[in-house]
């Protein structure tokens, strides 16, 4: 069975080999959609409300009017979760601008946006991985003028997601003109002389849900936080490294281009902000809105 046996295509839960989308849908031709990924935590969703103001604010930034209100996303992610079953998983939405009669740039004001959802079994990032951290490297930036915006093309994210392996490492950390933003699929955290630091939102970083709430979880527990540009040169003079996202939580970087960052194992203050997120997923898991 495959791990995808349902998905949810324009108002109706269909076998996945059952699913049909036009060849002429913009989401195809264009990459013309965004999309937005919720992860469940033993049948409760993460930061629901967070996830769906970014997917308002992407659909607004595009032009792509919202095909549903506020209450029926809620009700679709509801009934995600529920068909998911017990355990976690991460619930994927995929909205584009819909299908033509014909392939054009220019589009038509009536379309019909494409709605697409489906669920996967989410098991948060291996112990092993967390115990020695991941390597990164620093490529340069060359995806568009719009990262905030949560768009379904990733073309370029891929490259360099691509490139970063090549070169032996698990990821990239993206420059542009000299300063640190965030990685492929991540947000980025620096710990310098024990403040916590991330870049400021603008347009070249997409505003991370989790980014978002490592800052809570910072600030509720004493940890000394800065949203400041990061210049590439104090990015290699840092004493820790994470990267962030819905799926990898928080996942500390041990090597940099080669070299250890710090002493090359996860550090410190990753290993209390670790315990502080776990301890926030159970809470979300025993039912408490805290999370």
């Amino acid at each position: 069975m495959p791990e995808v046996a349902e998905v949810y295509l324009d108002g109706r839960f269909v076998p996945i080999g059952d699913a049909r989308v036009s060849v002429l849908d913009r989401g195809f031709l264009f990459g013309d959609g965004v999309y937005e990924v919720v992860p469940v935590y033993g049948g409760h969703l993460f930061r629901l409300g967070q996830h769906l103001d970014r997917l308002a604010a992407s659909l607004a930034a595009v032009g792509i009017a919202d095909p549903y209100d506020r209450a029926e996303w809620e009700a679709l992610f509801v009934e995600m979760a529920r068909r998911a079953g017990p355990g976690d998983h991460s619930v994927y939405l995929q909205i584009t601008r819909g299908a033509d009669v014909r392939r054009d740039h220019v589009y038509p004001p009536d379309l019909k946006p494409t709605v697409f959802a489906m669920s996967s079994p989410l098991s948060g990032p291996p112990a092993e991985q967390l115990a020695r951290g991941v390597s990164v490297r620093t490529l340069e930036d060359i995806r568009w003028d719009r990262c905030d915006i949560k768009a379904v093309t990733l073309l370029a994210n891929v490259m360099l997601r691509q490139a970063a392996r090549e070169a032996g490492a698990d990821d990239a950390v993206l420059l542009r003109h000299g300063f640190a933003l965030e990685g492929t699929a991540s947000s980025l955290f620096m710990v310098h002389d024990g403040v916590l630091f991330t870049p400021p939102k603008s347009r070249h970083l997409l505003p991370g849900v989790t980014r978002d709430l490592v800052l809570e979880l910072a600030e509720a527990n004493g940890l000394a936080w800065r949203e400041e540009s990061i210049p590439e040169t104090v990015l290699r003079r840092a004493d820790e490294i994470w990267l962030t996202s819905s799926t990898r939580e928080v996942m500390p970087v041990t090597r940099l281009d080669g070299e250890p960052v710090g002493d090359g194992m996860p550090g410190a203050v990753w290993k209390r902000m670790h315990g502080w997120f776990q301890a926030c997923k159970q809470r979300l898991r025993s039912g408490s809105e805290s999370c």
